[in-house]
């Protein structure tokens, strides 16, 4: 059977350029990954995965190589009749999923999926379940596999098992259609090609149907380093029919690209054009451009059989055969120097499929150098599909994604940014915080505000309730844009919801918070005041908090409210216990010598001695037991700096005396000259209290996973934490708020990250 010409060209000789059919750009077309589209809702898209709700860089262009689905659906129909249809020649709707009868057993797993649908244990578990009791019930393996591969798309055993089930129950039809969603949603996975063109060959009789299956998934792995598997069954399956030809084309392919075993494969190729000789392997360009009569040809260059003209006459065939080897000696030479360069990368690789189990360090710093490696080349295919590769072993990492995104949108590629970033925000690590904080600043960045809103609010609405640090982000986005009332309704109406509550932990925050923004952005001093005179109320009053209000208080250009504060401190330095939270007594007397400070530079001889003999009476008896906490007079100037930093101003000028009548100047700064985005997406340096405030408490909390992957005889289950999938260095939950200031989680969005400075008091411990 003759080959299609645009697989049979040769590379080495003339029409090189041409050889590789599927290496031109085929990716662009995979990247369009619809993350509804592997939820088994609906049938699968015409084209095999080409377009996408998010988009594609070059849809129309290369539409035609991925999009033989709807030529796979043709087969299909043809071989396995229509759909079924009633009396009226209408098709019949299939049974729903609620028709299935569910054991008690199900209906208890159902129940855990249902509300944890993270639970890796409990999938397992409930498709064993399933599976024991479905006996010939499709319906409910349909069921529980569409929802499971909803949640983890990208368990190649999984979908070869529910591919499996189909055929056994339902026909090839439905297999077509599971294995259409299954390369849609882990297009490059070299597994899924393979299992897929294997069904293929099982199932049809026409190898045009196959090679086309076969040319589809190479396009997109062919070049993987550990591609061999697949590029090994085409092989077979081409030997299988004694087609040279094609076999000589699939090894000149092979080594055009670095790839696992090439030295075995360059050695089969000079086998094969020693034992079978030119005229068996050549294609009909290949022989034309080497003037050899070959079997596969029946015309010469000119369009004539010229058997007899001695101009158009064979060369020996031995120089033939000597150049041909020649030439792909040299193309096997060139993919091994390159090999030599990405060896070192390949091997640390351990773990090339996906696995809910955290990855170690190693493993993921080789990720990052190889990434660093590859974004130097100036073909963006290598750099696509080095990260479409990291993204399937490093799905559960925001920081992986995030650097997608990033990278993509350097190159100019806005439409794969944004679609990588889909597919972070809306699937792989849908339930981490991070993701959606970058992927809010993304869109805000590039025009699409009513994006970012959305993700601020799903944030703080029902990712992560009342997430304080999302309110922040977004009430800044809201004042950046000149919206001051939007602005402050996101405070209001957060501050609402945490009224609401019996007791709210974050409302002190929170209203320390607000007061801050009201100051320094809005400029109204009137309400940040009343703002925090609303603390009153609150019993759950903790050491960072307090020490805030006692630096509001030092900021604003008015009176100071010192009895407002004394009662403050009071309540805080004499009350038992306030939740477990910032009561130590350590903390109390650090709380009442910031106050002093604070008297000291403000107050008057009254107040003072009010406060100092409440200090003295309640600690100073116990002074032996806790450590010093006196500061020597030029530690106040370290101190004086430290405040400035944070608050964006400038020492004063009247001299360095800590004691000295005139206050220091406090400058308003701008709320939103501290949220500049950049590429190690900082948190602003203020103060700790709420300015870096520590959001690591609000972050999810994760558990070690269960491994699977790679279709084992058996699925081990372990425990899965609802809240995100599992990372190595997550932090710990903690309560609201912390009882001492905490540096700031190092940001994902960043590469490599950077430690955050150590938060420090405004005011230290006075000295008398």
């Amino acid at each position: 059977m003759e080959q299609d010409q645009s697989v049979a060209s040769g590379s080495a000789e003339p029409g090189a350029a041409a050889f590789d059919l599927t290496a031109a750009n085929p990716d662009a077309n995979a990247y369009g990954h619809n993350p509804s589209a592997v939820t088994g809702e609906g049938a699968v898209a015409p084209d095999g995965g080409a377009q996408a709700a998010d988009g594609s860089a070059y849809p129309s262009e290369h539409a035609a190589l991925n999009g033989t689905a709807g030529e796979m659906a043709n087969y299909q129909s043809a071989e396995n009749g229509a759909a079924a249809t009633n009396e009226m020649g209408e098709p019949v709707p299939e049974p729903s999923y609620e028709e299935a009868v569910l054991s008690a057993e199900e209906a208890r797993l159902w129940s855990v999926v249902t509300a944890n649908s993270l639970d890796f244990n409990a999938w397992t578990a409930l498709i064993d379940e399933t599976e024991k009791n479905a006996e010939s019930n499709i319906l409910k393996i349909r069921k529980v596999y569409d929802a499971f591969l909803a949640e983890f798309p990208l368990c190649f055993g999984y979908w070869k098992k529910y591919a499996d089930h189909e055929g056994r129950l339902d026909g090839v039809n439905k297999v077509i259609e599971v294995y259409e969603r299954a390369v849609l949603a882990v297009t490059y996975s070299v597994d899924i090609w393979y299992n897929y063109c294997q069904f293929a060959i099982s199932t049809y009789d026409d190898p045009d149907i196959i090679r086309r299956l076969f040319e589809r998934g190479l396009a997109y792995v062919g070049t993987d380093y550990r591609s061999n598997s697949l590029w090994d069954e085409y092989i077979k399956y081409e030997e299988s029919l004694q087609a040279w030809s094609h076999l000589a084309v699939i090894y000149t392919r092979i080594l055009e690209h670095p790839i696992l075993q090439l030295d075995r494969y360059f050695n089969c190729l000079k086998e094969l054009a020693s034992t079978r000789g030119l005229l068996e392997i050549l294609t009909a360009e290949e022989a034309s451009a080497y003037g050899v009569a070959s079997e596969n040809s029946t015309q010469a260059l000119d369009g004539e059989a010229h058997p007899d003209d001695p101009d158009k006459s064979s060369k020996p065939e031995a120089e033939n055969l000597a150049k041909y080897v020649s030439m792909r000696e040299e193309m096997y030479k060139k993919a091994k120097e390159y090999e030599s360069k990405i060896i070192g990368f390949e091997l640390a690789i351990r773990r090339p499929y996906f696995h809910v189990k955290p990855l170690d360090n190693p493993e993921l710093e080789n990720w990052h150098n190889y990434l660093d490696f590859i974004e130097k080349e100036e073909d963006i295919n290598k750099v696509i599909k080095l990260y479409e590769r990291c993204v399937i072993a490093c799905a559960s990492y925001s920081e992986f994604w995030i650097r997608y995104v990033q990278c993509m949108e350097d190159k100019g590629s806005l439409e794969l940014a944004n679609n990588a970033l889909a597919r972070a925000t809306h699937l792989f690590v849908k339930k981490q915080p991070e993701i959606h904080l970058f992927s809010a600043r993304f869109k805000e960045l590039n025009g699409d505000v009513s994006g970012a809103r959305t993700e601020y609010q799903h944030l703080y609405s029902e990712l992560c309730p009342s997430f304080l640090e999302a309110i922040v982000k977004h009430s800044n986005m809201e004042h950046r844009l000149g919206d001051k009332e939007s602005a402050c309704s996101v405070y209001e109406k957060a501050i609402a919801c945490e009224r609401e509550k019996e007791q709210s932990q974050l409302l002190p925050t929170l209203l320390i918070l607000y007061s801050r923004f009201l100051f320094l952005a809005i400029q109204d001093l009137e309400k940040a005041r009343e703002t925090v005179t609303a603390l009153h109320e609150q019993l759950n009053i903790t050491k960072p908090v307090l020490e805030a209000v006692i630096h509001l208080e030092s900021i604003f250009p008015c009176e100071k409210r010192i009895d407002f504060l004394d009662s403050l401190v009071e309540k805080f330095v004499t009350q038992e216990s306030f939740q477990g939270e910032g009561s130590s007594l350590g903390d109390k007397e650090e709380i009442s010598s910031i106050f002093l400070e604070f008297l000291d530079l403000f107050g008057d001889a009254k107040s003072i001695k009010k406060a100092l003999t409440r200090h003295t009476t309640i600690f100073l008896c116990k002074r032996s037991i806790l450590p010093s906490k006196k500061r020597r007079a030029d530690d106040a100037i370290v101190s004086d700096r430290d405040k400035v930093a944070k608050t964006g101003g400038t020492l004063p000028v009247t001299g360095t005396d800590p004691n000295a009548p005139n206050p220091p100047v406090w400058p308003v700064t701008s709320e939103a000259s501290g949220q500049q985005w950049g590429a190690a997406y900082a948190p602003q340096a203020a103060y700790p209290a709420y300015g870096t405030y520590d959001y690591s408490h609000q972050m999810p909390q994760p558990a070690a996973q269960a491994a699977y992957g790679a279709y084992p005889p058996s699925y081990p289950a372990q425990g899965y934490t609802q809240q995100s999938y599992a990372q190595p260095a997550a932090m710990a939950a903690a309560p609201v708020p912390a009882a001492a200031p905490a540096p700031a989680p190092a940001p994902t969005a960043a590469y490599p990250q950077q430690p955050a400075a150590a938060p420090q008091p405004y005011y230290g411990t006075t000295y008398y």
